[in-house]
Parts: structure tokens; C-alpha cells; sequence
């Protein structure tokens, strides 16, 4: 024999088309929103972009060499997992965050499962999920206008506008490869050149679309879908991470039901799921169920046709006349029936439990709701006990929407202004404002929330925290009279932190022992409400 014949895992080679080529054609199609990337964030993102790329490599270079397999980081897939993870990350993430995310993503999702062609999971994603659940609070630090801020999509969460066309066209929504218009680019030549498969990128985008706009809560507004369209990592999933060779199905059909699982989840981890980036996620779950998927849903043999087959059996009759039989063959013995007895109690027991935690949550959804309110409404009587209600004026809402989520301005840091409203007594009369402020520059990046009550000549009544999770027995301490009490009753424009303590002025806000960082936030919040407070409020009674 001149030959050997060859017995290997899927994927197998069908044409002249090496894996290492197929790799080189990606990496060319991620090069524009890789560039993208670059310029919009700098030297930050070129620096995750190398370290990624460069530990992927490194980590299948030792692997095989310590293993002693074939050289396979030569075919380029090993830098492909690392750009694509790096693309998903901040600029702003520490130095060892895209080294430890490729590392995991080759070592443990690759090469502990055989290399590839045998990874049961996107190797990319499963990098950035560890990521996420090992590191949360590094994985959530998004630069928006050059400061630490929230990204596009935790603002739709919160009912914010924001700049869609920027979006499309630079991103500059969080992440590293966050350009609509140049992954579209390079995904569409992927797809055109026949290397990524259709039915999975447009089932995805498709499916994402009318789960969103019958669950969503806005319709079919325009404006709406294409928002969470193009944030999210939605396009970037569609078109380079559901699209894996390996990871998804073979059989066009099974491609198409692949894909609509992918979008559906998406959409429903988007609308009812706590974090608002999550798309990552259902293409985690949706390479789960490809085994499943390949094992019901076969391609078709060609020259297949089920009238031939039912033909050599003597049954003559079309498809149509002979429903029962069909139903009985298709749907109970090579359906139902085929499913393992372990398969089909996991189904039950996951039905049982999603229609539980879906009861609960509905049945727990309004108390919920009004005890949030109530939260709310108890800490503005708080910061300014002489109102008796609170009226919304919608020159205030503006100019907060206007910021389109942004911080209220860069001499504050990561400081916004959430709401503001006005304060009457039960004369109708005004008494003075409450205005909710946030900051994300607290210990670790967690967010602080509160509301300063503010009196009609801006003189600082007193401050109610809402959300604090900061150091115990440190940050913490923020909450306690000694800190706070120093605002309260201080008529000034602007407080100044004093770490050396034993303050001697109205200004000086003494910092806490050892906690300056929660310090500097919280002084940065009330004087974003002090700012707000003289270019809106006070401007515009001014010019009533």
C-alpha cells in the first residue's frame, strides 16, 4: 500500500484550504477593528492586544514542547485566540489580565482537551468568562471620554441615551473591539469568501433582534434594537465567536438552530439578566449544546430522499397522507426516544426550576420594586427633611440624558449626577433640591450611590448613602457621622479633601484613616451635586 489510512477528530479537511491559512484569513479580518481599537484607546490597547496575542502563543509553545506534540502554534489558531480575547477587554485592565486570560484560554479550554479541533467551548470566551468570575472588578473599569465610566449598554440597563452612530462607526463603547463598522468589515469578507458560515452569523443577529423587540419593552423601535445591536460584543460574537469551526454544528439546520439559541439567549440575558454585558455567555452555552445539536439534527447524505426510503419499504403514499407514521418515525423513535434517560431528567429538572425562579421573580418583582422606591423617597426626606414631596422638572432630566451616560465632568473623575428634584413643603413651596450622585472611583472600582440634600441658597443640608460596599472597617467608615457629618450645613462652591486632618475651614472634608480613595470619591460626588447645582438649577432660575 502507498497509503495510510488516516482516523482523526473533527474537523476534517475537505479542500486545499489549511487550517494555518484559514487562521492567517481570520487574523487579516480582525485587523481592521484591531486598528479601530488602537487608535481610539491608545497605547493601553495595543498593549493588552500584545500581551494577549503574545502569552497565547507562548503558552501553546510550551505546551507542546513540554508534551512533546506537533509544533501547533504555528498555525496561527493560538493568535487568533489571543486577539480575539484581547478585543474583548478594556484598555484600562491591569497588565496581568489579558496574560492570565490567555493563558487559561489556551492551556486549560485548548490543550487540556487535545488542541485543536477538540476544545468543546471557544477557547477566546472561555478566557474572558474566567476573567470575568475571577476578576469583576478589573473586567469592569471601561474608559467613556478618556475617564472611567459606565459602557453604552449599562446605560440602555438604566434608561440612558446614547450615541449610536459612534457606536457603529469608532465604538469607543468600553472594549477594545468595540467598532460595528470594522468588524462588519472583516466579518463580512469571512463570510463572503465562504470561511465563516451565514446561517450562524444572521440566525444570531436575527433571532438577538425579534426576541428584543417582542420582550424588550420598546417594540420595534429603530433606534432601540440597533443600540443593543451595536454594543455588547453582539456583532463581534455573531460573526467571529459563534462562528468557530469547531465549537459549532455541521449540518446547515443545525447551524441555523445553533444560532437562533445564541440570539434568543442573548436577548433574554440582555433584558432580564443582572449584567448588562452577558453575550458572552450564550455562545458559551450555545457550543455546550452542539453535541446535542449534531447528534439529532444530521446532514443530509447526498441522493437522500425520505420518499425513496419509505419507497423500498412498499409505501407508496406522499408524505402528506401518511402523518401518523411520520410523526411516530421522526418525532418519538429517532426523536424522543433516542434522547438518554439522563438527558431527559435534566431537561425536566431544568424546565421545573426555570418556571420556579421565573414565578418567583415575577411574584417578587413589584414588592421589589416599591421597596426601591420607598429606599429612595426615605433617603431624600432624609437629606432634607422640611420637603414633604419631590417634583421632577424636566429642564433637570435633560441636562442629565444630555451626558449620555458620561461622568458630569472630568474635574470630578468618575462622578455622575443620576437624577435631581425638587423639594416642597406642604405650602407648595420650594425648600430645596435633591440631586443622586454616584461615583466609580471607589476602593476597587465598586460603585458609591447617595443623594445630597441641597437647600435653596445650595447649602449642603446633609448626605444619605444608598449603596456602599467598600472596605469594612475603612471605606465603610464613609457612612458614619464623623465622615459625612462634615458636610452637612456647609454653604461653599467646592470642598477640598484634607488628608493631613484636623480640617480649619468650611472647604476641608477630613479624609478617613487609610481610606483616601473612598474619600476623594465621595468629595468628588457632592461637588459634582454642587456643580450641577450652579450651572442647571441655579442658572436656570435665573433665567426664569
Amino acid at each position: 500500500m502507498n497509503g495510510i489510512l488516516n482516523l482523526s477528530s473533527s474537523p476534517h479537511a475537505r479542500d486545499k484550504w489549511s487550517t494555518a491559512f484559514i487562521m492567517k484569513c481570520v487574523l487579516a479580518a480582525l485587523l481592521p477593528v484591531t486598528l479601530v481599537g488602537i487608535i481610539s484607546y491608545g497605547w493601553n490597547a495595543l498593549l493588552v492586544v500584545v500581551l494577549a496575542v503574545v502569552s497565547a502563543v507562548l503558552s501553546e509553545f510550551l505546551f507542546d514542547k513540554l508534551t512533546h506534540r506537533t509544533d501547533t502554534w504555528k498555525d496561527y489558531s493560538a493568535a487568533v485566540t489571543g486577539l480575539l480575547l484581547a478585543l474583548t477587554l478594556s484598555p484600562l485592565v491591569p497588565w496581568y489580565i489579558p496574560i492570565l486570560g490567555s493563558v487559561f484560554a489556551i492551556l486549560i479550554a485548548k490543550c487540556c482537551f487535545g488542541g485543536i479541533g477538540r476544545n468543546f467551548i471557544n477557547p477566546a470566551l472561555a478566557g474572558r468568562c474566567f476573567l470575568m468570575v475571577s476578576f469583576s472588578s478589573q473586567m469592569t473599569i471601561f474608559p467613556v471620554d478618556s475617564v472611567s465610566g459606565a459602557t453604552p449598554i449599562a446605560n440602555l440597563a438604566l434608561g440612558r441615551a446614547v450615541d449610536i452612530t459612534r457606536m457603529f462607526m469608532t465604538g469607543e463603547s468600553g472594549v477594545i473591539g468595540s467598532s460595528v463598522l470594522a468588524i462588519l468589515i472583516g466579518g463580512m469578507i469571512l463570510w463572503a469568501f465562504d470561511f465563516i458560515h451565514g446561517q450562524i452569523c444572521f440566525s444570531v443577529l436575527g433571532s438577538f433582534t425579534v426576541i428584543l423587540a417582542l420582550f424588550g419593552g420598546q417594540g420595534f423601535d429603530a433606534g432601540f434594537l440597533l443600540a443593543h445591536l451595536c454594543g455588547g460584543g453582539v456583532v463581534l460574537g455573531a460573526f467571529f465567536m459563534a462562528s468557530d469551526y469547531v465549537t459549532s454544528p455541521v449540518s446547515r439546520l443545525g447551524q441555523f438552530v445553533y444560532g437562533v439559541l445564541i440570539g434568543t439567549l442573548g436577548a433574554l440575558f440582555r433584558i432580564m439578566g443582572g449584567s448588562a454585558d452577558s453575550f458572552s455567555y450564550s455562545v458559551i452555552i450555545g457550543n455546550l449544546f452542539t453535541p446535542l445539536i449534531d447528534t439529532y439534527i444530521v446532514q443530509k447524505p447526498f441522493a437522500y430522499r425520505r420518499s425513496a426510503l419509505r419507497a423500498q419499504n412498499g409505501d407508496t403514499r406522499p408524505w402528506y397522507k401518511c402523518p401518523g407514521t411520520l410523526a411516530k418515525v421522526y418525532l418519538y423513535e429517532k426523536g424522543y426516544k433516542r434522547i438518554p434517560g439522563a438527558v431527559k431528567t435534566l431537561m425536566l429538572i431544568m424546565l421545573v426550576t426555570g418556571l420556579a425562579l421565573t414565578g418567583a421573580y415575577y411574584l417578587t418583582k413589584a414588592p421589589i420594586e416599591r421597596q426601591q422606591e420607598e429606599t429612595r423617597r426615605l433617603a431624600f426626606r432624609e437629606v432634607l427633611p422640611d420637603a414633604v414631596s419631590f417634583v421632577e422638572k424636566s429642564e433637570y432630566d435633560k441636562a442629565i440624558s444630555d451626558k449620555a451616560g458620561a461622568p458630569w465632568d472630568k474635574e470630578f473623575g468618575a462622578s455622575y449626577v443620576n437624577e435631581a428634584l425638587v423639594g416642597v413643603n406642604e405650602q407648595g413651596e420650594t425648600v430645596g433640591y435633591v440631586i443622586g450622585v454616584s461615583s466609580k472611583d471607589g476602593y476597587k472600582g465598586d460603585a458609591i450611590r447617595f443623594t445630597v440634600g441641597l437647600l435653596s441658597d445650595g447649602t449642603v443640608k446633609r448626605i444619605s448613602f444608598t449603596e456602599l460596599n467598600q472596605t469594612p472597617g475603612l471605606g465603610m467608615q464613609a457612612d458614619e457621622e464623623p465622615f459625612k457629618g462634615q458636610f452637612s450645613d456647609k454653604n461653599v462652591d467646592r470642598f477640598v479633601l484634607n488628608k493631613s486632618g484636623s480640617s480649619t475651614s468650611d472647604e476641608q472634608i477630613d479624609t478617613i484613616t487609610n481610606a483616601s480613595t473612598t474619600s476623594s470619591a465621595v468629595v468628588n460626588a457632592v461637588n459634582a451635586a454642587l456643580d450641577f447645582y450652579r450651572e442647571v438649577i441655579k442658572e436656570g432660575a435665573a433665567n426664569e
